[in-house]
């Protein structure tokens, strides 16, 4: 494919895309958003299209530079940074055979029945961050160096997931009956740490959205019953999306699952600004459109498995009925259901794109 840099097509414009976000009007072109690109998939691309062709690998904000440069090749006006990652234990482990023929070493996953706490004393031992100095030199460095048409995007707010996490799933359910109190200092002291963590970040004049990310669900249903969920989980999201708002900056959300026992909290309680993570046996983002896209804007929508196992033609159809839909209005942003993982073809991705530059 004659994939070109997204500069040579259109400019970036990240004052533009918060517009859209806003659902202020029609955008007069497509645009991207995405979680993040599995690292797999971005070396792929670079091989092909050199894209850090001229940068220094040994220079030591060489990740930051290529970064940069993938997210303005492929299309994106940001680039995202993060200050609060906590320990969550040993995950499993087994060989990566996502992508044949090349090397791409091992995929690893938490351990679902018992993580570091399960226990107050294990609560008292953990390793807790200060939650008052961050090591913020990349933050440091992006504000010096990012493009003038390139915004910075907060991450945090991991609420359920740390409670999976750092308890285990499986240890948490019980939870939830045996030790609610310790499940609520967990939940409080995620709520100061990633308090902390946002204020730091949303103080650069660089940050200009937060883009929580926080899987609450599968297939079929919550990981927590619905008013747990509410009590544990969204009324953090709901005081972290007060803290952005604050900085007059939208408060973005990736959650995995199916969201509807939870959706009117989210745009009504939490007052969430926009919802990715789309998945077709869940629902699909066209529909939600339809029912909800006046009050809350929507990323992504293109289906990780649709884009696996379909042919170039049948992703440059959808995208075209995708946007034909949830275009108009604005609040609309083109993008995978969930992430470019590693098992995505690479021009299957780049067809999607191609696509949403054409429109």
């Amino acid at each position: 494919m004659d994939f070109k840099p997204f500069t040579d097509i259109h400019p970036l414009d990240f004052e533009a895309l918060l517009k859209n976000l806003r659902r202020l009007e029609t955008p007069k072109r497509v645009f991207f958003m995405e979680l993040f690109q599995d690292r797999a998939i971005e070396d792929a691309i670079d091989r092909t299209y050199k894209v850090t062709a001229r940068l220094d690998p040994y220079r030591p904000e060489y990740e930051l530079q290529r970064s940069i440069a993938m997210q303005r090749f492929l299309g994106y006006e940001y680039v995202g940074v993060s200050l609060l990652s906590l320990p969550t234990g040993a995950p499993h482990k087994a060989v990566d055979t996502a992508m044949e023929g090349q090397n791409q070493g091992e995929r690893g996953w938490i351990d679902e029945s018992r993580g570091p706490i399960a226990s107050w004393e294990d609560f008292e031992k953990f390793p807790w961050p200060d939650g008052k100095t961050w090591d913020t030199r990349n933050l440091k460095w992006l504000e010096k160096n990012l493009p003038d048409d390139m915004c910075l995007v907060a991450r945090g707010g991991h609420f359920c997931e740390y409670l999976c996490w750092l308890m285990g799933y499986e240890t948490l359910c019980y939870a939830l009956h045996d030790q609610r109190d310790l499940v609520q200092a967990l939940a409080d002291r995620i709520l100061k740490l990633e308090e902390s963590a946002a204020k730091a970040l949303l103080e650069s004049g660089r940050v200009r959205m937060f883009w929580a990310s926080d899987d609450m669900g599968f297939k079929t249903g919550l990981m927590i019953a619905p008013d747990d969920m509410r009590h544990f989980v969204l009324r953090s999201h709901k005081y972290l999306a007060e803290i952005a708002h604050t900085a007059d900056a939208p408060y973005l959300l990736h959650a995995c699952g199916k969201r509807s026992d939870i959706v009117e909290d989210l745009i009504r309680d939490v007052k969430l600004d926009a919802i990715h993570s789309w998945e077709d046996t869940i629902e699909q983002i066209t529909d939600a459109k339809r029912r909800y896209g006046k009050r809350l804007s929507l990323l992504g929508g293109i289906d990780v498995d649709f884009l696996c196992r379909s042919s170039e033609e049948e992703i440059r159809k959808r995208v075209r009925e995708t946007v034909a839909v949830c275009q108009p209005g604005g609040g609309f942003c083109l993008g995978t259901g969930n992430t470019v993982a590693n098992y995505i073809p690479m021009d299957n991705y780049l067809a999607m794109l191609d696509e949403g530059r054409k429109l």
